[in-house]
C-alpha cells in the first residue's frame, strides 16, 4: 500500500516539479502571451489531458512497450518532434490579425486543446518520466494494486500541474493586460512563439531512451 510517508514525499517532489520550468510551461505561456488567456486555459486542459493519458499507459504497462522498444521511441519522438516544429512554423508564416478588442489571434477553441494534448501525447520523454518516477512511490508489496495507485498518484499530479499552469495564465493575462492590446507587440510575440514551438521540437529531437 501507499504508506503516508510515501505520500508525502511524492507531494513533495510533484510541487517541485510542478514549479519548474519546463517545455510544458514554455508551451502555455506562449500560447496565452500570443493568443490571450481562453487559448492559454484550453492549453492547460489540453497538456493536462495528454499527461493523465500517459499516467494510464503507465498503469497499464504500455508504457513500458515504448520504453523496451528503441523504433517505437524514435517513431513517437520524431512525429511529436515534426508536429511542434510545424506548430512553429505555422505561426511564424501567419498573417493573420489581432482580434481588435484582445490583441489575441481568434482560433477553434477545440483546435487549440488538441494542439496542446498532442503536444503531450507525442512526446515520448513523458511517458519514460513516469515510469521512472511513479514507481518510487509505489510499495513493492502493492503489486496487486499497483495499477489504482498509479492512477492517483498522477490523478494528483495531474491536478496539482494543472492548478500550477492556470496560475501562470493569469500571471500571463494580466501582463499582457498592462501592456494593452498593442499590435506591432502582438505579432512579435506571435513570432516568438512560432520560436518557442520549433526550439521545442528541436528539443525533443535530443531526446534518447
Amino acid at each position: 500500500m501507499l504508506g503516508a510517508y510515501e505520500f508525502w514525499l511524492f507531494l513533495s517532489a510533484s510541487f517541485f516539479l510542478w514549479i519548474t520550468p519546463g517545455p510544458d510551461t514554455m508551451y502555455i505561456l506562449a500560447r496565452t502571451l500570443s493568443q490571450g488567456r481562453l487559448a492559454g486555459v484550453l492549453s492547460v486542459l489540453g497538456v493536462s489531458t495528454g499527461i493523465l493519458v500517459h499516467t494510464v499507459f503507465a498503469a497499464l504497462g504500455l508504457s513500458t512497450l515504448l520504453a523496451s522498444s528503441a523504433l517505437a521511441f524514435m517513431v513517437v519522438k520524431f512525429v511529436g518532434a515534426a508536429y511542434l516544429i510545424y506548430l512553429g512554423v505555422q505561426a511564424l508564416r501567419s498573417e493573420r490579425e489581432p482580434f481588435p478588442s484582445a490583441g489575441v489571434v481568434v482560433q477553434s477553441r477545440s483546435k487549440i486543446f488538441r494542439q496542446g494534448l498532442l503536444t503531450n501525447l507525442l512526446n515520448p520523454k513523458i511517458a519514460i518520466f513516469f515510469l521512472a518516477f511513479l514507481p518510487q512511490f509505489v510499495a513493492p508489496d502493492s503489486e496487486s494494486s499497483s495499477a489504482g495507485i498509479f492512477l492517483f498518484l498522477g490523478g494528483i499530479f495531474v491536478m496539482g500541474g494543472t492548478l500550477w499552469c492556470l496560475l501562470l495564465v493569469g500571471f500571463a493575462t494580466r501582463f499582457m493586460a498592462a501592456v494593452g492590446p498593442r499590435t506591432r507587440l502582438s505579432r512579435s510575440v506571435g513570432k516568438v512563439t512560432g520560436l518557442v514551438y520549433i526550439g521545442l521540437g528541436l528539443n525533443l529531437l535530443r531526446a534518447k531512451l
